[in-house]
């Protein structure tokens, strides 16, 4: 079984102590109560899935390989279901971005420019005159 293999494909190898195979159902309910054993938050299998399709674009991974890695039939569906990941992503680019442009202050400290931005230093930027 290779990596991009179904977790219940994975260990369907190895039976549960009653003999009988594991199934999706099974594997689920199992780790609803594991998880609610150790306390934690009640999250679905497949909420770590989206999760972890999530943090691998955050990362730069490539949208191809993430549609690989959770098997979609094609890239476009991984592509309709994290567009708003991207649209985050592409927004926290242009800010990295800005963030980089040199600004020159005007000396004497007069200062103006984008009030309330975050991102952009409330500097007033010098232009050549005619």
């Amino acid at each position: 079984m290779g990596i991009s293999s179904p977790i219940w494909c994975i260990l369907s190898d190895t039976p549960r102590e009653d003999g009988s195979e594991l199934t999706p159902d099974w594997v689920s309910d199992h780790f609803e109560r594991l998880t609610f054993a150790a306390g934690l938050p009640p999250i679905r299998l497949h909420d770590l899935r989206h999760g972890a399709a999530t943090l691998s674009l955050a990362a730069g991974t490539d949208m191809k390989y993430v549609s690989a890695m959770l098997r979609h039939s094609s890239l476009s569906i991984t592509s309709d279901i994290y567009t708003a990941v991207l649209l985050e992503m592409a927004r926290e680019a242009a800010e990295a971005s800005v963030a980089l442009v040199p600004r020159a202050a005007v000396p004497g400290g007069g200062q103006s420019g984008t009030a309330g931005s975050r991102s952009v230093p409330d500097l007033h930027v010098v232009r050549p005159t005619d």
